[in-house]
Parts: C-alpha cells; structure tokens; sequence
C-alpha cells in the first residue's frame, strides 16, 4: 500500500478534526430538552374554589394547549400558606413544579416568625399573576348598611364582632388588625384554613365580617347572602358604585392584594424566563382577559427581575405594618 503524502494526510486529519467538531458540536442539541417535558405541576396554598384557585386552573387549560403537557393544580392549605410554600421549596428545581400563591409566604411570614425567612427568601420569581381589590363584607344579619354604621357598631361592641381570614398570619388577617389600630376598634379574630371556609361560615352567620376578594364575594353579594361594606384596594368598583372605598375615610389605608407564580430555590434563569414569558403570553390572551375582568383581576405579568424587585417592596411595605403592630402592643 503506497504511502500517503504530506498533503494527503493533512487532508485527513482535517477532515476527522471537523467531523469530531461537528458531532460535538451537535451533542448539547441533541441533548437539550424541550421545557416541559411532562406534567407541570401548580402548587396552590388554599383551598379549592377560590380566586387563588381559579386563576391558575385557567391558565393551566391555555399553557397545557401551548406546551403540549398536562397542567394541573393540587392545593395544599394551611398555615397561612406556608404549607403550599414549603412543598415547592423541596420540589426539584426543573420548572416542572411551581407555587401559585397570595402574598403571605413570600413577603409577610418572615416578619412574624424568623425561622420562615429562608422560605420567604430562597424561592425564585417568576411573575407577578394579577392585582385585585378586596371588600369588606358583612353577614345581612348584622344591623349595618354602611362603612360609618359598620364603624359605629363595632365601637358600641368592642370585642363581639367577629371577623374571618384565611388564616393567622396572612394579609387579610394582618389588614383587619390594621383597620382596627387605625380606627381605634376591637373585632375578634376567627382564622380559617382558607378562604373557603371562612366565606361559608360568614355567610352561615358564624362570623359577622371579613375582607374578601372582589371576584369570590360577587355572586354572593348579587344573591343577597353577603353584605358589601367598603373597598379596599383601588377605586370605587363600576359593578358597585354604592359602596365606598376605605381610602374616602382613612386616606392612608390601602392594600391591593395580588397573585405571584415562584419556583423552587436554584431553578435556572433560563427556565424562570421561560416560564414567565408563557405566563405572560397567556394573561394577554383575549379570552382570558375577559374571564379575568369578570373576577375583578388585573393582570400583570411582570418580568422575573420585575417580579423580585415588586416582592422585595411588598417584603418591606409589610415589615413596617408589623413592626408597628408589635410596637402597639407593648
């Protein structure tokens, strides 16, 4: 067999070095999944029927047609949301398991028991869902109409008023405290493992006021069973033009309450953008959009950076409504 030349072996060592580049070159493709790849997984902190509920069960129907994957929504309530957090906190950090949640385990547990900190802090996020306004109801049975009469009331009864929240430590637990401070009444708190209950024990009459979601107290205040007092958060509502927004009475008292989506501690960037970039996509969708608009839910859809930066204001907003209710009451 002749010896090959000079020439001819350079040939083919170049050769040979270009086919090991190329097929090296292909291999992280090759490998790289598609995001998802299989069931997502909504972790939702309350009970179901819900807005927290609802919400994430409509984008799930409008992210499972775009990804191609189930979407589905498992609720874990309980301790004013931490349990939900928790369970996403140990998820794997692929995307593929997320917390839907209202603000309590993000921005507020860590002020009033230290040991949530890292849970408040280590989760990533992704987007900021929808804002909404809350109103303070009553059950028809309680003898007022108004926000002055509901005042008038709880100062002629200090201490037998009860009021409703979806747990101990949560925003609308520490909201009421904080319309009580700022009004100089005292209302008993009955707390709830949810939402849920609370309403059916408002409305059974076990309980005479709480906060509640626009979206979750309309059908009820359209059939009777529900009062509506006052608006907190926002403006007055067009659906509801009657009733006052707390803001009229005590100028500095407001709390818009919102819904975020956060994924597991060291979820790579890349996925959390992702994941916030569909999310965001879905929200503008115009049939989402109405369903939205019918809940009284604005939608946001805020960047992951955007998101953060939102959380961390929210952190320290709630911070000081702690700080000065523990202040209070030495």
């Amino acid at each position: 067999m002749p010896a090959l030349t000079l020439s001819a072996r350079s040939a083919i060592v170049s050769i040979a070095v270009a086919a090991a580049i190329s097929v090296s070159a292909a291999r992280p493709a090759a490998a790289q999944a598609v995001f998802p790849d299989r069931t997502v997984r909504f972790i939702v902190p309350a009970t179901p029927g819900t807005m927290i509920d609802l919400l994430p069960r409509m984008l799930g129907e409008k992210l499972s047609a775009r990804w191609g994957q189930p979407v589905v929504v498992e609720n874990r309530s309980g301790a004013a949301h931490n349990i939900g957090a928790e369970a996403v906190a140990r998820a794997q950090p692929d995307g593929h398991t997320l917390l839907v949640t209202a603000p309590a385990p993000i921005v507020l547990s860590q002020w009033l028991d230290p040991k949530q900190t890292t849970l408040a802090t280590s989760l990533v996020p992704v987007t900021v869902l929808a804002t909404f306004p809350q109103i303070l109801v009553t059950n028809p049975k309680v003898p007022v109409k108004t926000f002055a009469e509901w005042i008038a009331y709880a100062k002629a009864n200090p201490g037998r008023m009860s009021y409703g929240s979806p747990g101990a430590g949560t925003t609308a637990h520490l909201a009421q405290e904080e319309l009580m401070r700022a009004l100089g009444i005292k209302l008993v708190h009955v707390p709830y493992q949810g939402m849920g209950p609370a309403i059916n024990d408002l409305i059974a009459g076990h309980i005479e006021t709480m906060f509640a979601a626009a979206g979750t107290a309309l059908p009820h205040l359209e059939q009777g069973k529900l009062r509506p007092i006052a608006v907190v958060g926002g403006g007055k509502l067009a659906r509801l033009p009657d009733v006052p927004v707390i803001s009229e009475t005590l100028p500095t008292y407001n709390h818009t309450e919102w819904f975020a989506v956060l994924a597991p501690p060291q979820t790579p960037a890349a996925t959390v953008a992702t994941l916030s970039q569909a999310i965001a996509e879905t929200l503008r969708s115009p049939d989402i959009l109405s369903r939205l608009e019918q809940a009284f839910l604005q939608p946001v859809g805020k960047s992951p950076a955007e998101a953060a930066a939102f959380m961390e204001n929210e952190r320290q907003r709630w911070r000081a409504i702690v700080e000065a209710r523990a202040g209070q009451s030495q």
